[in-house]
Order: structure tokens, then sequence, then C-alpha cells
């Protein structure tokens, strides 16, 4: 396999094995706007030719060489991607987007805007965001640029999900079903607690919706420093709040869960990458 150093004047040097598809097709440059400084079949040898000629030319140089980037050592499961200075392309056409994405949870890839990885949370911005290339219509692409501004802000960006042993070490599970000072359901107890503090009377379902907001984005960043204490005990408060959300709906916790349970129970599909993927 051959190695291409290129030097687009002006703009950037880059390293590629496709030089018609990354640099005409993908960055919009011709024959004669750009030059071939060096080919090689040692991957080492570009990723340093690179390196050391964006900083000659005074260009912005890479912060991880090109042979280290997760996207140029995949293995054959992993979607192929192709990133420009502006862009991150995706070798498949818009409707077929969402599949490959679900199929490379935890996949990442550097830009000039920094690294950025395939997870839950990113899915979605990524399917609202992306659109069809104007060369293909077998290949979509989003502006790198706004993704960062998006993964710069979202708390949940970078949460990979949890095995299921972490599942459950995190969940309530790990608590008895009953309280142990008087033996009543703990719903029943977040209740009492919950009405003996006026929160039914003068509380309703807005302020409760916000405070779950905010557990949610506590559990996030506890989830992005590994801190499984505070983890268990963002999941616990979203419990409690979803307790009383449900209270102030008319309903009862107990019963939104049956009512998801009997929806999953029968669900059938398949694990990709630690998620559980349905039938569709």
């Amino acid at each position: 396999m051959m190695y291409h150093v290129y030097h687009i004047p002006g703009k950037k040097v880059g390293v590629t094995r496709d030089l018609k598809e990354r640099v005409e097709n993908q960055q919009g440059y011709g024959p004669g706007e750009y030059t071939v400084v060096y080919s090689t079949e040692d991957i080492s040898v570009a990723s340093s030719m690179e390196r050391e000629l964006q900083e000659a030319y005074g260009y912005k140089v890479d912060q991880t060489l090109y042979e280290n980037l997760t996207i140029n050592n995949k293995n054959e499961e992993e979607m192929n991607i192709n990133v420009t200075e502006q862009t991150t392309t995706f070798a498949c056409p818009l409707n077929k987007l969402k599949g490959q994405l679900m199929d490379n949870i935890g996949m990442q890839w550097e830009t000039a805007h920094g690294k950025f990885t395939v997870t839950g949370q990113s899915v979605t911005w990524l399917l609202a965001n992306a659109r069809t290339s104007q060369f293909s219509n077998e290949r979509c692409y989003i502006y790198n640029k706004a993704f960062a501004k998006y993964w710069e802000t979202d708390p949940m960006r970078n949460v990979l999900p949890l095995t299921n042993e972490e599942l459950h070490d995190a969940t309530v599970e790990k608590l008895p079903m009953h309280c142990s000072d008087c033996g009543d359901h703990l719903f029943d107890c977040i209740r009492r607690w919950a009405e003996e503090r006026g929160l039914y009377e003068k509380g309703d379902v807005k302020t409760q919706y916000i405070k779950l907001a905010e557990e949610f984005g506590e559990t996030g960043k506890a989830l992005l420093n590994n801190n499984k204490e505070e983890v268990i005990d963002g999941i616990g408060d979203m419990v409690v709040v979803l307790t009383n959300l449900a209270h102030l709906s008319g309903t009862t916790i107990e019963e939104c869960i049956e009512a998801a349970y009997k929806e999953i129970s029968n669900r059938k599909g398949k694990m990709v990458n630690g998620t559980f993927i349905k039938n569709s």
C-alpha cells in the first residue's frame, strides 16, 4: 500500500492513500493545484515527513501522527471516513448512516478542531446535521467546526455505553427494594418524603422536569470523570425525581416501569459494541 505526502500551496500538507478521492473529490483541488511531495509504502516515514513539512511551511501541525489516527488503523468492521480541515465524510449514503454509526460506537478520529468519538449521544447530532455529498449520493458529510462546538458543550458527548457489569453496579438494583428502617417499599418511602416536604403541594411537573435535567447533567459529569460513587448517586437522584414526576403526572413510577417492561420483555435484537440494538 502506498502513502502519498501532498502539498496544497498556501493551505496544507497532508497524507493519503487515495489522492483522487481525498484531495480532488473530497477537498475539491484539481491536478496542478497540488503536488505530491513524496510517496512511500512506509506509513511511519510518511507520517514523519508530513509533520516536518507542516512545520517547515508554517502550517498547523497535526497533534497526532497520521499513522496513529484511529481511522487509518481501523479494523474491518469500522466504517470508512475521510477527514479534511472543514469536513468529515462518511462513505455511505445518508439513509445508511445511522446503521453505520451504531455499528461503530466508540470509534474516534482526529480533525483540525479536535478528536471526536461516536457515542450514542453524538450519533443523534451527526444524524441531524449530516448532508449528502455534492460529489456523490453514496456519501454524506458533517462540518467539523460545527461538530466541535457541539462537542465542547454537550456534557454527554464523550459518554460510551456502560457494560452490563458496570450498569448493574451503578443502578438502584444494588439497593434493597425495601426500606431497612420500616420495611416499606422504597418508592413509598420516596413519596412519603416528598409529601412531608410539601413537594406535591407546591411543586409541579415543570419543576421536576428541570430538576431531572439537572441531575442528568450531573450524572453525565460523573460518567466522564469515571466516578462510580457519583454515578450511583446521580442515577439514584434521577429515580427519586422520576418517582415524584410520575406522582405529579397522575401515575406511579411502578406503573411506568411495568409499562416499559411489557414493551421490552419480548423485544428481540443483538448486542453491538456493548449496546442492545432492537430488530426493526
